[in-house]
Parts: structure tokens; C-alpha cells; sequence
């Protein structure tokens, strides 16, 4: 070292290049600067601050005082900060590759080396991790949700990154204050239409996977009920996966409990979005009927109407329960 950060190596040739052209009065040429550039390069690699290189460059020049100097050295500086900025954006790039690569492997389950690139990124795997899903990114809206996310909680806590056309955020299950804030930029700065999903917490590099799929799917599911909430949580839907799992028996409870709702005048679609109504809001045929466009008596029409046709009232709890389970099963069928 020469008093500075600076590796003496990395300025010889800075010195020799000043010194002719202080000697012969010509600027540097072409051999020159690319000499200087990948002194540049090589300080940038090494971890030399560029404002140490360039404060060293411009002490070392002191001694070399003359008339052809300063446009020389601007040159010469030039060069120096041309390398070292590229040098830069070569690593940025490198580094961007390797987190798009590391989300792709970590959320698709390909697990080789994953704990260990997961702590270059600032995860422990061993923890649990919730993953939180945005559809519906605008341009620019995922640089945007990451820097605010990661100046309140530290890159070292959340890992934001855009993966099957989703904005991702995985963040540990103890933080529950990410995900609101991730959900917070996400109302803010997406376009009409977004919907997010939020899995429950797992353990490990399999729990993060599955946690992503249930955010995911939560979205999937959403749409398929046409759910009023934006913000879905996996948990609250827990009751469906089970209900798809035995595809023959909701078809038959569909069946079974609905299709005289096919007698109905105008067919079952009116009577159906009655219901859904009603248990939207737990019972409630006032609130029901607001929603409907309809007064309170006409709601309670066809509830009785419903009552007759199906056998089925929604005022009697075991009856209401299979009624509303058939009616959730109709909407994941696409019934009728």
C-alpha cells in the first residue's frame, strides 16, 4: 500500500502514462487508456473504494506539475472510472442473475445448494418463511415495493422478486408486519384488478415452496369463487382444497342438493346468488337484499322458494351448513 487503499500496482502504469505525456507533450492514446481501464477493472474486483483510486491517482500526479497535465489527466482518471464502473455493472448484473436464479430454483423446489445461497441473500432456511403473491404488476412496480420493503426491514429479512409473472415476497413468519407491509405498496401502487394471496408459515426449503403454492392457489381459488376480499389469505381457504380432493363427491352433493333449482323460474342463477348473498353476510337478509338490489320480502321469497324446491332451509343450522357447502361447491364446478 501506499498510504491509501490503493494497491501500488494498480496506479504504475497511471504514472507512466502522466510522465510521457508531460515528456512529449501528446495525449494518451488509445493503448493507454484501455491499459487504464482495466486497472479499473482490477480495482473494482478487488474491493478498492473508487474515490480512494481516484484521490490516489490525483496525489500521485502532484510531482508530475506541467502544462499538458491536466488534460492528460483527465484522460487518464477517465479511463480509471470507465473500468471501474463497468467492472461494477458486471457484478450487478452477475449478482441480479443469481437472486432471479436462486428465487426460480428456491420457489420451484430445486434444492441444490440452496442454504447456502440462501444466506448470501440474507435467509435461513431452517426458519419459517411466509411467501406473500401480487398479481397485477405495473411496470416499475416491483423495483419499487423491494426498496421500500427492504429500507424499513433490512435486505437480510425480506426477499422480493418477480417469478411467473407474480410479485414474490418471502419474508420469516415471525415478521407478520412484512406482509402488511408488502400488501400495503401492493394496494397502493398496483392497477385495478390485483389480488394477492398470503400462504401460511413452514419450515425449511420445502415449507417456503409450499407456502408459495398456497399463496398462489389462494389467488386461483379466489377468482374461481369470485371473492369480494383483494387480500386472501390461504388459511381462510383451507376448507376448499379438501372439498376438490373428492371431485365424485362434491359433484354428487351439488347434484343431489341443487339441481331442482333448475325447476325455478328463470332457472337456478338468481336463487344461487341469493344464497351466496345471504351467507356473505352471515345470515343477514337485510344486508343480503341491499347487495341484490332487492327488498327484504323478495329475498325472503326466494329463500322460501329454496326451502321448497331443495328440502333445504337456511334457517336451520345443519341444513344451512350442507346448503352453503353445495353452493361453494357449484362455484369451484362452474355449476351450472
Amino acid at each position: 500500500m501506499n498510504g491509501s487503499q490503493v494497491p501500488a500496482d494498480l496506479l504504475g502504469g497511471h504514472l507512466h502514462v502522466l510522465a510521457d505525456a508531460v515528456a512529449t507533450g501528446r495525449q494518451p492514446g488509445r493503448g493507454a487508456l484501455d491499459g487504464c481501464r482495466a486497472a479499473g477493472t482490477r480495482a473494482a474486483e478487488q474491493g478498492v473504494p473508487l474515490r480512494e483510486m481516484v484521490e490516489e491517482a490525483l496525489r500521485s500526479a502532484e510531482s508530475l506539475g506541467a502544462a499538458d497535465l491536466l488534460a492528460a489527466l483527465r484522460k487518464v482518471v477517465g479511463a480509471l472510472m470507465d473500468g471501474y464502473e463497468s467492472a461494477q455493472r458486471v457484478a450487478l448484473r452477475e449478482e441480479e442473475q443469481a437472486r432471479r436464479d436462486f428465487v426460480d430454483d428456491l420457489l420451484e423446489g430445486r434444492s441444490e445448494r440452496l442454504a447456502e445461497r440462501a444466506e448470501h441473500f440474507g435467509l435461513r432456511l431452517a426458519e419459517s418463511y411466509v411467501v406473500a403473491v401480487a398479481r397485477g404488476l405495473p411496470e416499475g412496480g416491483a423495483g419499487r415495493v423491494e426498496r421500500e420493503l427492504v429500507a424499513r426491514f433490512g435486505s437480510h429479512n425480506v426477499l422480493v422478486a418477480v417469478h411467473d409473472g407474480l410479485l414474490v415476497c418471502v419474508s420469516p413468519g415471525t415478521l407478520a408486519a412484512a406482509t402488511g407491509e408488502f400488501a400495503h405498496h401492493v394496494r397502493a401502487g398496483f392497477e385495478p384488478g390485483w389480488r394477492m394471496g398470503i400462504g401460511r408459515p413452514h419450515r425449511g426449503p420445502g415449507g417456503v415452496v409450499t407456502s408459495f403454492r398456497e399463496a398462489s392457489n389462494a389467488i386461483d381459488l379466489a377468482d374461481r369463487l369470485d371473492l369480494r376480499p383483494q387480500v386472501i389469505k390461504a388459511a381462510d381457504l383451507l376448507v376448499f382444497p379438501v372439498l376438490l380432493r373428492d371431485r365424485e363427491a362434491i359433484e354428487d352433493l351439488v347434484s343431489t342438493v341443487l339441481s331442482p333449482l333448475r325447476e325455478a323460474r328463470g332457472g337456478p342463477g338468481p336463487l344461487l346468488r341469493t344464497l351466496e348473498e345471504v351467507f356473505a353476510a352471515q345470515g343477514n337478509q337485510t344486508a343480503a337484499a341491499r347487495r341484490l338490489g332487492l327488498s327484504a320480502r323478495a329475498v325472503t321469497y326466494r329463500l322460501e322458494r329454496v326451502r321448497r324446491l331443495t328440502g333445504f332451509s337456511p334457517d336451520e343450522p345443519t341444513q344451512r351448513f350442507t346448503l352453503e357447502t353445495a353452493v361453494l361447491g357449484a362455484r369451484l364446478l362452474g355449476w351450472p
